[in-house]
């Protein structure tokens, strides 16, 4: 039976969302047409379509009887996950003319890698890269020539803005072709030792350097669990592509097989008029949170998942997440949850193991449509070669490492690890899972900076050697692009080490991968809009309290209204952020998904 919070939650969010569904609908009806939407176009709109394909692509087409299937492909082969997908087109292009249809890149995204931006001028174009990377899907396809949509995506803010920029286009199929996590290097546990000794200043760059490049080192996506892997882990539980083909690693047969069964059921799913924005409803967008709390994944789905519903017309809160984190269990540890990696999470059971647990405790909707059908069931089976041939079967039973992947009578802990803090701060998220229970509560004095750069030089004079509150604001949507502040976890880390009570409060984002310093992130509104947060001073006593959830300035309410709003800082022009001023802008609130683009659609 449907765990009875779940259901109420889902409920919620259907109501809540009923005026802006409903238009979203419509847009897809007045989209839709029956047969190939090629069919009566134009004759020179159809000879540009289709100058550059071979002769015999040209007689399918102008049949306009099989799908034209549309590929959008966020390749280049700087990011280390998306570098296999340099000959992608290729074999979804074979695949496709053996099935009798045809293929086209229907458009390039941009995909930026946050490891390369982490504390430079460029993270203040990560966040809205994403808005970027969906009009740029939008784009693409506006060219109405194509029957079903591939999408070629893995990392942090892309899967989100194809997700955003395909549901524009919902009243078609689409599906996302994954390229999986590069094989295991130098343990997450041992590179976060050597970074925070680095902090330190106990060794140097050149033996930091030495083991990042050990933790990195392939093709495919950084083993640790952030918003990447995150990001694979959603496609496979919203049902967005092929059961079991998140963590399998490039290159390999198996890999291939699954690349061109997703061409085929894209086939399948074109002949059947089935869109991805009919499929992606409240109950799958649901399914999302329960697995995103279930795995650890990132806080930063607390801005993009709320964002992909919105473009669906699905509205979700922070109330939501927080209420479903209550009774929903946490099943995996993987890296800085734990100790194992992605590869160690596929190898123990991975998402077929957790989604038939899930299942079976009633904490998914297991009645909705995905690419492979009717019914979640699809995805407790897993692929494998036989002879050579793709097929698939039932995942065990058991757990192959209990110290991973766990069954829900056994759980890591009781909830999901994500809460919502509220006070007159504001609201914010703050995730515990990696948080030890003793660090759960800080109470301490506030060091207010306006940079994540002046806490590491604070640091770095000695002068962060007591309890406090890190206070960094001015990091939100409207301010500088809202960056991930990846720095401050190994200071905070390391003073937190040395037996002092430490704590974050930011408007900002802190890295997918966070830990085991407690963090209130996301803070609403933000000091650029005039939220609470950029009022308070140095000394204050701030409290974050994990288990109460709450987030106080020890104020009055008479002394914090009376106090001034700081100076807002000069806008950003390095690395491209001048081009983006219209974004920062127009962006929404963290708890609305940060975009800037959503703001137009029905609420």
């Amino acid at each position: 039976m449907l765990n009875t919070t779940l259901a109420a939650v889902t409920q919620r969010i259907e109501q809540r969302s009923a005026n802006a569904r409903a238009a979203y609908l419509a847009h897809l009806a007045q989209a839709h047409k029956p047969g190939p939407y090629r069919e009566g176009l134009g004759c020179a709109n159809a000879a540009h379509a289709y100058a550059a394909m071979p002769a015999s692509d040209k007689l399918v087409l102008r049949q306009e009887r099989q799908p034209n299937l549309g590929i959008v492909s966020a390749y280049n082969d700087m990011l280390s996950a998306h570098q296999p997908y340099e000959h992608y087109p290729e074999t979804i292009r074979a695949t496709a003319r053996a099935s009798g249809a045809t293929a086209q890149v229907a458009s390039g995204v941009p995909a930026m890698c946050d490891g390369v931006t982490q504390g430079e001028d460029g993270m203040g174009l990560s966040l809205f890269s994403r808005d970027v990377i969906a009009m740029a899907t939008a784009v693409g396809l506006s060219h109405n020539v194509f029957d079903a949509v591939l999408l070629l995506g893995i990392c942090d803010k892309i899967v989100p803005g194809l997700v955003m920029g395909a549901l524009q286009f919902g009243h078609l199929p689409a599906l996302f072709l994954p390229a999986g996590p590069m094989t295991s290097g130098l343990s997450n546990d041992d590179k976060s030792k050597v970074r925070q000794q680095f902090a330190q200043g106990l060794v140097s760059r050149a033996t930091l350097l030495e083991a990042e490049q050990a933790a990195y080192h392939g093709a495919g996506t950084c083993t640790f669990y952030g918003t990447a892997n995150s990001n694979q882990m959603l496609m496979e539980i919203m049902g967005l592509q092929l059961p079991g083909s998140s963590f399998v690693n490039p290159n390999t047969p198996l890999r291939q097989a699954l690349n061109q069964a997703a061409v085929q059921r894209a086939i399948a799913l074109s002949q059947a008029d089935i869109g991805m924005g009919h499929q992606v409803d409240a109950k799958v967008v649901a399914n999302g949170i329960v697995g995103l709390l279930a795995t650890g994944g990132s806080t930063n789905h607390t801005l993009h998942l709320v964002a992909m519903a919105r473009a669906a017309g699905i509205l979700i809160n922070w109330d939501d997440f927080s209420e479903l984190s209550a009774v929903v269990p946490l099943l995996a540890r993987v890296y800085p949850n734990g100790s194992a990696d992605v590869n160690h999470f596929h190898a123990a059971g991975g998402m077929g193991f957790l989604i038939s647990q899930l299942l079976q405790m009633g904490l998914l909707h297991a009645d909705v449509h995905t690419v492979m059908g009717q019914g979640l069931q699809h995805y407790t089976q897993e692929p494998w070669l036989n002879n050579g041939v793709l097929a698939w079967r039932p995942v065990p039973t058991t757990s192959a490492d209990e110290a991973v992947l766990r069954p829900f009578t056994n759980p890591f802990s009781a909830d999901g690890g994500l809460r919502l803090l509220q006070g007159n701060l504001g609201r914010a998220v703050v995730k515990v899972s990696a948080v030890k229970t003793e660090h759960r509560v800080v109470r301490a004095p506030a060091v207010v900076v306006d940079s994540q750069q002046e806490l590491q030089q604070l640091f770095k004079d000695g002068l962060l050697e007591k309890d406090f509150v890190a206070v960094v604001r001015h990091q939100g949507p409207q301010a500088n692009g809202m960056p991930e502040l990846h720095k401050l976890t190994p200071v905070l880390g390391v003073l937190q080490d040395r037996g002092f009570k430490v704590a974050l409060v930011t408007d900002g984002r802190m890295s997918g991968a966070s830990g085991k310093v407690p963090a209130a992130i996301h803070v609403s509104p933000e000091a650029m809009n005039d939220g609470a947060i950029g009022k308070v001073k140095n000394g204050d006593m701030v409290t974050l309290n994990c288990e109460t959830q709450e987030l106080t300035l020890e104020l009055s309410a008479a002394e914090l209204t009376a106090r001034p709003h700081p100076p807002r800082p000069a806008e950003g022009w390095g690395s491209g952020q001048g081009l983006f001023g219209l974004f920062r802008r127009n962006a929404a609130l963290a708890e609305e998904g940060a975009s800037p683009l959503l703001s137009s659609m029905p609420s």
